[in-house]
């Protein structure tokens, strides 16, 4: 290591570890790898300090031109790694521009990255993906000379993964000496790992700290009897958790959905009133300036607790968190790692780990993953073969940039793992969706968004061009809806489906509020405090099964649907009292059927029949009768968002709708 970066260290009390060490000296032979180490061990450090090590070697020079590419699945940890390298920078005394792109970029800072990327830029797959599609991309990203993938088990095993190795195989057409590292806490497969991030190239693996201790327990209720046999939301165990945290100075609860996190803050904050401004919310959906607060209190130990949840649990350095929590399955060895090392983030520190199980089969489970975790049985992480839905998005991107010969551009794509076997009718089958439509779309002129233009295939409408980047990714969503106050001042955004389903003067719990729906002004959402009372609490496309309360509103909605229709409510009543909305069989189906047009009738709406199994139900129709007119009824009933607003399938709301 230079002088000046170990004088840096020993400035600093620190001592570098042999892995890191191992990277620098890597790095500056040329070499790209897979750092695999334990959380809080240094690998952000390990990776930037090659980079660091040459420019000093080179001799220092004012913000030169981009450098270095940090990749990062999550716009928390963008905003954590910004703040990281920009300590090492001051510590090496280098004067790079440091700067990040992601959904939270401002539109100023966009604007000044448009004119001039910073030395080093820290992004997500999408934003990258974004950059590609620009036409001056090869000139932008000429000089790049290291791009740095964190958290790369957690790209490995989705789609964004395969995004990241087309993007890696563009950047290296142009620029064949970029090195390109890793970084990884909990995998299990690491050569596989490696080979993907590599496109097969040759690579080492730099194994760095891997004894760090880490303590995983299961909170146990006093009354084993009063824990159900099944369930998501974990609420019988809200005592034992409020206990744990009074007995931590800092805490961080994860849940599995956003729904769940807000449900869970709500509870907290009702069993312990005097902790209001003590506990937070942070989940996704939040608008960032919310978010940012919240990273903050943690960082600076101005919080007893936050509720999170896969939004915070990736490689954020939060030194005050004592203890995490988990509500619910782990959903996996390497998860449960990776969010108890939240706490003790620090080499030499423990990480505490306690698993809060929903219901009674749970506990089976926690057993189970905490043996799992002490015998470091770690699990591999399946790798997204061949994904032609990505493979038409990236040639859409590619196009809309600065164009491509089809030939290379196969060539290209074979180049990477994900696609070494693709075959030409897969490529052909790509390519005519992007060009022609497919045979689907065919008659469609807004789907023929490529052309070919002497040789060179391009997107000429630059319509097409601004919906393809607005739409860029493998997230699935619904439309959002941003959450207001009359003020203005935005709260974060929910699902399109989930307003359709609301009217004037209901309430619901958003970013840890019981907010009063006012009225919806193109895609947003205005509202005010709503006085208290009963609300529901949000879903998100891809959340788990819903609670209890949401799903018996749902059949409450049902009932209202019905109350109209004579036989057919007294049908529907006599269901939901012998098997409580589960399947009913085929003589309730056909009752259902016969009755389908008297009910329309009766209502004068077409909403749906009764929801048998299969069937959806469709909450805002018969809410939005109550109190208007027929025709505002026909006008929302027909609207697809609320066709689609929400599923209640017979066969999955038997184990969630008992009271």
């Amino acid at each position: 290591m230079t002088e000046r970066l170990e004088a840096w260290f020993a400035a600093r009390g620190w001592r570098a570890f042999d892995f890191q060490r191992e990277v620098r000296d890597a790095y500056l032979a040329g070499e790209s790898g897979l750092i695999h180490s334990a959380t809080g061990t240094g690998k952000t450090l390990a990776a930037f300090l090659g980079p660091l090590a040459e420019a000093i070697a080179e001799g220092a020079q004012a913000s030169p031109a981009l450098r270095v590419l940090w990749i990062t699945p999550m716009r928390a940890l963008a905003g954590d790694t910004v703040a990281s390298l920009a300590n090492a920078l001051e510590g090496a005394g280098l004067s790079w521009s440091l700067g990040a792109r992601t959904g939270d970029t401002t539109a100023a800072e966009r604007a000044k990255q448009a004119r001039k990327l910073p030395t080093a830029l820290v992004t997500t797959p999408e934003s990258l993906s974004l950059l590609l599609s620009q036409a001056e991309a090869r000139e932008r990203l000429a000089t790049l000379r290291a791009v740095i993938v964190d958290e790369w088990h957690e790209l490995l095993g989705n789609k964004r993964g395969v995004q990241v190795e087309l993007a890696l195989a563009r950047l290296r057409r142009w620029n064949p000496e970029i090195r390109t590292w890793g970084l990884s806490a909990t995998l299990g497969n690491l050569d596989e790992a490696l080979e993907r991030l590599l496109a097969g190239a040759p690579g080492r693996v730099v194994r760095g700290v891997s004894d760090k201790q880490v303590v995983i327990d299961t909170l146990m209720p006093d009354a084993v009897d009063r824990i159900p046999w099944a369930g998501h939301l974990g609420l019988a165990m809200l005592p034992e958790v409020v206990a744990a945290l009074e007995a931590s100075r800092s805490t961080l609860v994860f849940t599995n959905t956003r729904s769940q996190a807000e449900t869970w803050y709500q509870a907290i904050l009702e069993a312990k009133p005097e902790w209001a401004g003590l506990v937070a919310l942070h989940h996704g959906s939040l608008d960032a300036e919310v978010r940012r607060w919240v990273e903050a209190g943690l960082k600076e130990g101005r919080l007893k607790a936050v509720v999170a949840t896969s939004s915070l649990d990736l490689g954020v350095d939060f030194s005050p968190v004592e203890r995490v929590l988990q509500i619910g399955s782990p959903k996996g060895v390497a998860r449960l790692l990776q969010r108890a090392g939240r706490s003790g983030h620090a080499p030499g520190q423990v990480s505490r780990a306690s698993c809060v199980p929903t219901h009674a089969l749970e506990f089976v489970e926690a057993a189970a993953v905490r043996r799992a975790a002490d015998a470091r049985r770690i699990e591999s992480r399946c790798p997204v073969v061949k994904p032609l839905d990505v493979l038409a998005q990236h040639l859409v991107t590619i196009a809309a940039g600065e164009g491509f010969v089809e030939e290379d551009l196969l060539a290209e794509v074979r180049s990477t793992r994900a696609f070494r076997d693709l075959a030409d009718d897969e490529w052909r089958w790509a390519m005519d969706f992007v060009t022609r439509g497919g045979d689907s779309l065919k008659a469609y002129a807004e789907y023929r968004k490529v052309e070919e233009v002497d040789g060179w295939h391009v997107v000429r409408d630059a319509a097409i061009a601004k919906r393809h980047r607005m739409s860029v990714g493998t997230i699935v969503s619904d439309a959002a809806m941003d959450v207001r106050y009359l003020n203005g001042r935005r709260l974060g955004h929910v699902e399109e489906s989930f307003v359709a389903w609301l009217s004037p003067g209901d309430a619901f719990v958003f970013g840890g509020h019981a907010l009063e729906l006012i009225r919806v002004e193109g895609m947003t959402a205005l509202v005010r405090p709503a006085k208290p009372g009963a609300a529901t609490v949000p879903r998100w496309q891809g959340g788990a099964a819903r609670s209890r309360a949401r799903c018996r509103r749902a059949c409450v909605s049902c009932s209202r649907s019905t109350s109209r229709a004579g036989r057919r409510s007294r049908r529907f009543a006599r269901l939901r009292g012998s098997s409580r909305c589960s399947n009913a069989g085929r003589a309730s189906r056909d009752a259902t059927n016969s009755s389908r047009s008297s009910a329309r009738r009766a209502r004068g709406t077409t909403s749906s029949s009764i929801p048998s199994r299969g069937d959806t139900c469709t909450w805002g129709s018969p809410r939005s009768s109550r109190g208007g007119s027929r025709a505002r009824a026909r006008r929302r009933s027909r609207s697809p968002s609320t066709i689609a607003a929400s599923s209640c399938f017979r066969a999955n709301a038997s184990s969630c709708c008992r009271s």
